[in-house]
């Protein structure tokens, strides 16, 4: 099993390093991917002793903490996906599954 693809049910969006994002800190736009070497508290899917939220190497401390976790804070608001990940899996052929599943169809798409 890999980590390129999966979902978190705690922050509802797509996780994994095969999904592009922006670094999770509010002031940040770094781009990161999903995967497991930006997750705070490191190494540990949807998030383990973390938050689960996913930071640029900026905002994670040594221990691969973000500055909320490190104070036992509320974690930060998660960010949207980005656009281009939205119209992969709305347009790619390998998402068609995925798209039918969801109600997705051409039709429903276009009264987006």
């Amino acid at each position: 099993m890999g980590w390129s693809i999966g979902f978190d049910s705690n922050w509802n969006r797509d996780i994994g390093y095969g999904v592009p994002a922006v670094c999770d800190h509010p002031d940040c736009n770094e781009r990161i991917d999903r995967g497991l070497s930006h997750i705070c508290c490191g190494q540990e899917p949807y998030g383990g002793d973390g938050c689960g939220l996913y930071f640029c190497g900026k905002h994670q401390s040594y221990l691969g903490k973000c500055e909320r976790c490190q104070k036992r804070r509320v974690p930060f608001k998660p960010k949207p996906d980005l656009l281009i990940w939205t119209y992969f899996k709305m347009t790619d052929p390998s998402w068609k599954a995925w798209r039918i599943e969801n109600g997705l169809t051409p039709k429903a798409l276009k009264e987006l």
